[in-house]
């Protein structure tokens, strides 16, 4: 393993390589939030499964 380092410099290729994770990770959070259903931001309406639940009955008094 130490010898792939001899071929690369270490600070060069942390920095590449955090440099890649961190555009990767904006690319999919923009995806994400391009989308209807993962939007987090939008505010939009809460979709129908949602506004089908009702809250649990109250239990039962001993």
């Amino acid at each position: 393993m130490w010898r792939i380092w001899l071929l690369f410099d270490p600070r060069r290729a942390l920095v590449g390589l955090f440099g890649f994770l961190i555009v990767l990770a904006l690319l999919i959070h923009f995806i994400l939030l391009s989308t209807d259903r993962f939007n987090w931001i939008g505010g939009h309406a809460p979709s129908a499964a949602a506004s089908h639940m009702s809250t649990l009955p109250e239990p039962a008094k001993p």
